[in-house]
This record gives structure tokens, C-alpha cells and sequence, in this order.
């Protein structure tokens, strides 16, 4: 699948403070990541740590908190992983899972997901 960009918007869980990135939608990253400066000046404060492993097989612990992600007009609160500071904006499976949306590759854009009912 090819790598594109897409606008997110991230909320402090009080809503008193935003955030747009533009980030690149990555379905082989777990966790949407953003720099952990941002996270630090959007107020969110790590509530855990998550062991990743990175697609050349290391693994590497970092904080997670929670934000409020928005994107095509849908919202939910949902994970984020603190990145370094100088990391790129990742929006990742669980996110885009949470918000029901999907990957349209040919394309480069998401879409409402469709679910299957068993």
C-alpha cells in the first residue's frame, strides 16, 4: 500500500486546547505517534508505557496518553504513542479502526469502513 498524508485533529481531553496535523496514514503502525512536544504542549500527560516493536524488529518503550482524534468529521477519544520530538505524525490502526474509518489505497483517501457481523 502506498503512504499518504491525511488532516487529524487532536483535542485535549477538556477541549480547551486543538492541535491539526497533517500525518501519514500508516494501517502497519499499532497506535497513531506524534511528537511527544506536541502531545506535552496540548496538555495530554502519559497514563502509561507501551512496548513497540519497530518494523526492523526492535523494541522500543514509550509513553502513551489519551487525546480526543478527529477526523472527516468523526471524533473519539483514542491512544496516542509520545514520539521523539522531531518524529514524523503517524496515524495508525487504532485510530483509524476507533473511528471506523478505512484505507482506500488506489485512491489515497479514507473512507467510512464497512463491518462485517458474525
Amino acid at each position: 500500500m502506498g503512504l499518504f498524508n491525511w488532516t487529524i485533529r487532536l483535542d485535549s481531553m477538556d477541549g480547551e486546547r486543538s492541535l491539526e496535523i497533517d500525518a501519514i496514514v500508516d494501517t502497519g503502525a499499532s497506535y497513531t505517534t506524534v511528537p511527544g512536544n506536541l502531545l506535552r504542549d496540548l496538555g495530554v500527560t502519559p497514563i502509561d508505557k507501551i512496548t513497540l516493536v519497530m518494523a526492523d524488529g526492535r523494541r522500543a518503550e514509550y509513553d502513551i496518553g489519551e487525546t480526543r482524534a478527529t477526523v472527516n468529521g468523526r471524533s473519539i477519544p483514542t491512544l496516542v504513542v509520545f514520539g521523539a520530538d522531531n518524529a514524523r505524525e503517524l496515524l495508525g490502526a487504532y485510530t483509524l479502526e476507533g473511528l471506523r474509518l478505512a484505507v482506500d489505497p488506489a485512491h489515497g483517501r479514507l473512507i467510512p469502513a464497512t463491518t462485517a457481523w458474525a
